[in-house]
């Protein structure tokens, strides 16, 4: 119930109106004919490069479709899609100081975070988890009492990490990476007892891995991530726009071929998921 009704709270929440330091993004995108979207490379089945060295994944879908929306509203022949490589660590900054229009891939919406940029619907609902190795005897977060679990620095699953394992009073060494693939070659060979990253995130991560069938996830989750797209503080028509797109998805069920072709593997979206888009699907 705590969770369903953090999930709403967040869907229902409203950023302060404020003029845009950047301007209006839409007259931009309006007057160059072009739209620049931010991505993270390695977040599969999110965001990652394709063999074709251009962006993919379910985030990258939506952005895609975000895109051609704003077309269709702005009324233009065409728009030019420019898609802007960014890095866990300077995401945020790339949506603040507008070198990216909107960042699409796996950032967690926190009221801290909202302070510095704002955000768009919730679209996708994942939990934070640690990966171990399959032969280890690791199943739960009390069972890392004096363990070593590497985490990528300056995330929400950092954040949330310590959190739980304070919480527990568990003591447990993290050891800070920049980037997933870090974390998984410290985990494998055998530097780390676990990797803590999203949960969805870990399963692209271990079936992209030649040694896929060495890893596990623990049978838990330590925190809930509400997925959203980053765009500039207080430019409510750009947020607007963007939204309408993501609303009318959810609304029309386009949503579930867009979830098919990148998390169906992984079953269906989850109750929470489901009632996300349900909620999300407002009317014009």
């Amino acid at each position: 119930m705590r969770i369903a009704t953090t999930l709403l709270l967040a869907v229902l929440a409203l950023p302060p109106i404020t003029a845009s330091a950047q301007g209006a993004a839409l007259d931009r995108i309006r007057q160059k004919g072009v739209i620049t979207l931010g991505y993270i490379d390695g977040a599969a089945p999110f965001s990652s490069v394709g063999a074709d060295q251009q962006p993919q994944g379910y985030s990258v879908d939506l952005c895609r479709e975000v895109a051609l929306g704003i077309r269709a509203q702005l009324k233009l022949a065409k728009l030019e899609t420019r898609w802007v490589a960014l890095t866990i660590q300077d995401r945020l900054e790339a949506v603040r100081s507008g070198r990216v229009d909107l960042e699409c891939s796996t950032t967690s919406w926190t009221l801290s975070r909202q302070a510095t940029v704002d955000f768009s619907l919730i679209t996708f609902v994942d939990g934070g988890s640690i990966l171990t190795k399959t032969a280890s005897s690791l199943r739960r977060l009390l069972d890392f009492e004096g363990k070593r679990v590497a985490v990528i620095s300056g995330t929400t699953t950092e954040k949330a990490l310590r959190e739980s394992m304070g919480e527990r009073s568990i003591k447990t060494e993290l050891i800070l990476v920049r980037t997933r693939a870090e974390g998984l070659k410290l985990l494998d060979e055998g530097k780390v007892d676990g990797f803590a990253s999203d949960r969805t995130t870990l399963i692209g991560l271990v079936a992209a891995s030649p040694a896929s069938g060495t890893f596990r996830l623990l049978d838990e989750d330590f925190s809930v991530e509400p997925y959203v797209f980053a765009l500039a503080r207080g430019d409510h028509d750009f947020r607007l726009a963007v939204n309408r797109v993501l609303a009318r998805l959810y609304r029309s069920g386009e949503i579930v071929g867009i979830y098919n072709r990148w998390l169906g593997k992984l079953g269906p979206p989850s109750l929470l998921l489901s009632a996300a888009y349900f909620v999300q699907g407002l009317a014009e």
